[in-house]
């Protein structure tokens, strides 16, 4: 055999072990990845506003499924809140009902609503962000409730 075809046979062998190496190696690395992402929902709940996924509102918001969620990440999600009462009013947010309870430890819900009167009828571009602590640790999956509130 010459110097040539020894390099090419050589060449090919290092590509098959490479390949069966990546296929043994792949399914360990996914579930690797897979043991790190975290599986969640939060349901919305109003009071005097209604909560839609579009400007126009006619796409309410009733869960937010956050996608993929690992340690150290935030996940932002775009809303629309409108001003269903009968008065201009500001808003406010809480969380509750964190299952795990310990969950509220590790993950935050904020957003970028700034304070300001929203009218009757009128709707709010809202930006929330899902924020998880890279310390979280012994949590599994995870559910919360995200109360909106119109007071004024």
């Amino acid at each position: 055999m010459e110097k040539k075809e020894i390099v090419i046979v050589g060449a090919a062998v290092a590509l098959v072990l490479y390949t069966l190496v990546l296929g043994a190696l792949g399914p360990v690395i996914s579930a690797t990845q897979t043991d790190r992402t975290i599986p969640n929902a939060a349901s919305v709940k109003t009071i005097g506003v209604g909560v839609y996924w579009d400007q126009a509102c006619s796409n309410r918001v009733t869960s937010i499924n956050w996608g993929v969620v690992e340690p150290g990440s935030s996940v932002d999600k775009t809303v629309y809140i409108r001003n269903e009462g009968n008065a201009a009013s500001t808003l406010s947010k809480a969380t509750s009902n964190w299952n795990p309870a310990n969950a509220s430890g590790y993950i935050a819900l904020n957003w970028d609503y700034g304070g300001q009167t929203v009218n009757i009828n009128e709707a709010v571009q809202v930006k929330f962000t899902l924020v998880v602590s890279s310390s979280i640790a012994g949590i599994t999956s995870f559910s919360f409730d995200t109360v909106i509130t119109a007071s004024g």
